[in-house]
């Protein structure tokens, strides 16, 4: 459980950047060098390679050197656990809602009489 908090915590400080979101739409399209994921953004590689290491370290990419290339691509095992921790609090949060709205509706019903 404890592990599971930590790896969700990674995920979703990774995701708290546009820039690492930004690059994790691009990936979504297919596997991309990082040359051609910094491409879009205006600052030196050096700044740009501290956003692959934190998405990687993440869990959420992966990437792979080839000479002097590096690939990188999305590793969807922990984009499904996030996305799973999301739905369990939406489906809390709709139940919620729906029984306070069900409470409102009956309150409302009494005080028309």
């Amino acid at each position: 459980m404890e592990n599971n908090k930590t790896a969700l915590n990674s995920v979703f400080h990774a995701l708290a950047d546009p820039t690492r979101r930004a690059v994790i739409q691009q990936l979504g399209r297919g596997s991309a060098t990082v040359s051609e994921l910094a491409e879009p953004f205006n600052m030196a590689l050096p700044s740009f390679m501290k956003h692959i290491g934190v998405l990687e370290a993440s869990g959420l990419i992966g990437s792979k050197k080839v000479g002097r290339v590096r690939t990188c691509k999305i590793k969807g095992k922990r984009m499904a656990a996030a996305e799973t921790w999301m739905s369990e609090q939406r489906a809390l949060w709709e139940g919620r809602l729906d029984r306070l709205s069900e409470y409102v509706e009956n309150n409302l019903a009494k005080e028309d009489f």
